[in-house]
């Protein structure tokens, strides 16, 4: 059976599941080119319609950081934006048209509108980069046999592009996206199913996420151990930021490990 090293201590384990974004993805790289033509696409449609959508508010609406010129460099890793589902910020959007003056039809039609804007943003520029040390990590556990699984709160569709455009796909034997389950995070199901596709039970496992839906998520499913990835990634600026222990803690209560990156990380054949 692998055996997964962290800084805390071993982890026999069968298999690892892993969030994809903020985890396997930097997020900002992807996430914020989205989330950015998606406000701005939505501010005007909005202004097209004689209706303003403060400048202010747009950070508080799906937990996004911004820069002095309006660009999104950072995000609330409990947000919704990292941890809703889509559904989720198409409700979110949709009841900020309507408290803006449009009809509830009208609301749905413009984000409908946006988000395809913003979808097709994203198949042309494919921004997706791995995180620190995960193509290491990744090519440990092939080579140790270890399973490996997504659990995603994206749809399974474009989680699977996601993986493909990053060249990773083969890497997992199966993805789950939110679409596929009844709850997504902090529920179990997703682990749950992510088990039964791989078969193996879910105290064999690991899961190692960015956020502490990720980390309850594996509680709720009786994994084996809870790993958080605490380093905050800005693809933007081109740096990588350590998060200090005591605000990874705050991050990520419920956390077995923590550790900035998949550089604090190894898996090896456990001697017999």
């Amino acid at each position: 059976m692998p055996e997964l090293i962290t800084p805390q201590g071993k982890h026999s384990i069968s298999a690892i599941l892993f969030d994809k974004d903020g985890t396997l993805l930097q997020f900002i790289s992807l996430w914020g080119s989205w989330a950015g033509c998606f406000l701005e696409q939505f501010t005007r449609q909005l202004a097209k319609r004689g209706l303003e959508f403060p400048v202010q508010h747009r950070a508080a609406l799906l937990g996004t950081v911004h820069d002095a010129g309006g660009k999104i460099t950072g995000y609330d890793r409990n947000g919704p934006l990292a941890m809703g589902t889509m559904s989720d910020l198409y409700a979110i959007l949709s009841w900020q048209g309507y408290l803006h003056g449009l009809s509830w039809a009208e609301s749905m039609e413009l984000v409908t509108l946006c988000r395809q804007e913003a979808d097709a943003l994203l198949e042309r520029s494919r921004p997706v980069l791995p995180l620190p040390g995960l193509l290491r990590f990744l090519d440990q556990c092939a080579a140790c046999g270890a399973a490996l699984a997504v659990v995603t709160a994206d749809e399974t569709a474009a989680a699977e592009n996601h993986l493909r455009w990053l060249g990773i796909r083969g890497y997992f034997s199966a993805v789950i996206g939110t679409d596929q389950v009844e709850r997504g995070k902090p529920f179990p199901d997703m682990a749950l199913l992510a088990c039964e596709r791989l078969g193996v039970l879910p105290a064999e496992v690991a899961v190692i996420g960015d956020t502490n839906g990720d980390m309850r998520m594996a509680k709720a499913a009786g994994a084996a151990v809870a790993i958080g990835i605490a380093g905050a990634a800005d693809s933007v600026a081109g740096n990588t930021s350590a998060v200090d222990a005591a605000a990874a803690r705050c991050l990520l209560p419920d956390a077995d490990s923590i550790v900035q990156s998949y550089e604090e990380l190894s898996i090896e054949r456990k001697a017999r």
